[in-house]
C-alpha cells in the first residue's frame, strides 16, 4: 500500500519508492523528465526510473509525492566553512584586499574550539535544509575545529569532503602555520584522527594547499608526497583573480603557467581526483592542462562578480568536455544554495557574451541544472574510492551522486512547487525553470543522502 508522502514517517530501511514527477540530467546534459514515475532506492543505490513498479521491487514502501517534483540533490564542489559567518559582509572588496580584512581575521578564530562549535553549528544546520546534498568545503589551519567540523557533518547526514587547509607563506602571522613542516606534521595529525573512519563514511578528507601563493615550495613537495602515500583528492584555487595570477609568475617563474605550477609539484590530477576551483581567467595551456589531468572546475559565478574577478569561460569548458561542477565559494558567494549558482552561471555567461562579443550560445538551463547535479556530483564516486585510503580502508565509501541512473547514490529532494504555480500549464522542465530560480529551502518537502531521510 502506498504511503502519503507527505507524512512524516520514519524511513525503517533504504529500500523504498518515490512516486512523483521526476526530472534529471541524462549523459548527453538534456532534461529527462517523467511525469508521474517511480524512482526506487534499493540499499541507498538509485535502481533507475519506471513508468511502473517492476516486479522485483513490489515489496518495497511506497512514498506516494504525486504532483510534486523529485530531482537529484544538488552538488557544492567549493565553498569555505568558516566564511560562513561573515557572508554578505564586505562585498565592496576585491579579492586579495577581501582576504587580509575579512577572511583571514574570521578564519583565525577557529582556534577557539568554542568559537567553531557554535560558528559551524550554524552552517551545519543551513546546510540540512538547504538543497545540497554533497559539498566540498575548505576548513581552517586547526586541527580540532576541522575534525570538530567533519564530525557535525557526519552527524547531519550529508556527504562531505573537508579539508584542514595548508598555508605557510603570505599570510598574516595570526593565520600562517609556522613552517612547512610543522603544517605537514598537523595534516599528518589530522589524517591520523580520520584512521579509523568518521561514523558511516559520509565525510572524507581531501588535500588543501589554499593557493600557490600560500604553500612555500617545500610544503608543496610534502603534500606531494602525503597525496601519494594516501591516495587522497585534492582541492585548491586556480587563475581566479589576474593580481593572483601575476603573483603566481613571480613565485614560479619556471612554471608553465598557474595550473603548471600544482602540475609541478605532482597536485594538479596526476591520478589524484583534483578540483581546482574558478579559472576565471585560464591561458589555452592552462585549459589543456585541465583537460589532459582530468581536472574538475568549480565554477563560482557569484563569488567572481561579488569579488571583482570575472566570468570564467564556461562554454568553453563545456566544449572542450572539461569536467566541471559549481561552488557556492562561501563567503565570496553569499548564498549556500546551488539553485543560485545555476541562475548566476546562466547570467554571467549572457553577460560575458555581451561583453566580450562572444559569438557561441550562453549557458543553458540544461546545463546548469546538469552542473550542479551530475556534473558536479560524479567527483564524489572517484573522490570516495581514493579517500577511503585515508581512513585505512575502513570506511564504506560513498559514490557518485547527480543522476537516479542505476548505481549511483540515492540523493534526492521532494520539492513542493505548488506556491509557484501560474493560471496556465506549465511542462515539468518549466516547473523545474521556476524552481531554480525561485525556490527556497521552504519548499524542499523532502531530502534523502544515499537513501537516508534527512528530513
Amino acid at each position: 500500500m502506498p504511503v502519503d508522502g507527505v507524512c512524516n514517517i520514519q524511513m525503517k530501511s533504504n529500500n523504498f519508492i518515490l512516486k512523483g514527477d521526476i526530472l534529471q540530467s541524462g549523459k548527453s546534459g538534456a532534461i529527462e523528465s517523467r511525469g508521474g514515475g517511480y524512482l526506487v532506492c534499493a540499499e541507498g543505490k538509485s535502481a533507475g526510473v519506471f513508468p511502473g513498479i517492476p516486479e522485483e521491487y513490489a515489496s518495497f514502501p511506497l512514498f506516494d509525492y504525486s504532483g510534486k517534483l523529485i530531482i537529484p540533490g544538488l552538488t557544492d564542489l567549493h565553498a569555505h566553512a568558516p566564511q560562513f559567518a561573515f557572508r554578505a559582509t564586505g562585498m565592496d572588496l576585491e579579492l586579495l584586499d577581501w582576504l587580509e580584512t575579512r577572511a583571514f581575521p574570521e578564519e583565525a578564530k577557529y582556534g577557539d574550539g568554542v568559537y567553531a562549535r557554535r560558528a559551524y553549528g550554524f552552517l551545519v544546520e543551513r546546510l540540512k535544509r538547504g538543497p545540497n546534498t554533497r559539498i566540498v568545503l575548505f576548513a581552517t589551519i586547526h586541527v580540532p575545529a576541522t575534525l570538530l567540523l567533519m564530525d557535525m557533518l557526519e552527524e547531519s547526514g550529508l556527504v562531505c569532503l573537508v579539508g584542514k587547509v595548508n598555508m605557510d607563506r603570505n599570510s598574516p602571522d595570526y593565520l600562517c602555520e609556522k613552517s612547512a613542516a610543522a603544517s605537514l606534521d598537523a595534516t599528518r595529525e589530522w589524517l591520523a584522527a580520520n584512521r579509523g573512519a568518521r561514523g558511516s563514511g559520509n565525510v572524507m578528507p581531501i588535500l588543501t594547499p589554499r593557493f600557490i601563493p600560500s604553500c612555500s615550495d617545500e610544503l608543496m613537495r610534502g603534500l606531494s608526497e602525503i597525496q601519494k602515500e594516501y591516495g587522497l583528492p585534492v582541492q585548491s584555487h586556480l587563475s581566479e583573480n589576474r593580481k593572483e595570477i601575476e603573483w603566481v609568475r613571480e613565485l614560479c617563474p619556471s612554471s608553465s603557467c598557474y595550473g603548471g605550477a600544482y602540475d609541478d609539484f605532482g597536485l594538479f590530477g596526476n591520478g589524484a581526483p583534483t578540483i581546482m576551483a574558478h579559472c576565471v581567467w585560464p591561458e589555452e595551456r592552462e585549459i589543456e592542462l585541465l583537460a589532459k589531468r582530468g581536472v574538475y572546475i568549480a565554477h563560482c559565478p557569484q563569488s567572481n562578480a561579488n569579488l571583482s574577478s570575472g566570468i570564467a569561460p564556461v562554454r568553453k569548458f563545456l566544449e572542450r568536455g572539461l569536467s566541471a561542477g559549481l561552488g557556492s565559494d562561501i563567503a565570496g558567494g553569499v548564498h549556500s544554495s546551488i539553485f543560485r549558482a545555476m541562475t548566476d552561471a546562466i547570467q554571467v555567461s549572457k553577460l560575458r557574451r555581451a561583453l566580450l562579443g562572444e559569438s557561441g550560445a550562453a549557458v543553458s538551463l540544461e546545463e546548469a541544472f546538469y552542473l550542479g547535479t551530475r556534473g558536479g556530483g560524479e567527483f564524489f564516486g572517484t573522490a570516495s574510492r581514493v579517500a577511503n585510503n585515508a581512513s585505512g580502508g575502513k570506511a564504506a565509501g560513498f559514490g557518485a551522486a547527480g543522476s537516479f541512473d542505476s548505481g549511483y547514490d540515492f540523493d534526492a529532494l521532494v520539492i513542493d512547487d505548488a506556491e509557484l504555480a501560474a493560471p496556465f500549464e506549465l511542462s515539468p522542465r518549466d516547473r523545474l525553470e521556476r524552481v531554480i530560480y525561485l525556490s527556497e529551502d521552504r519548499h524542499i518537502m523532502t531530502k534523502f543522502v544515499r537513501g537516508r531521510r534527512i528530513f
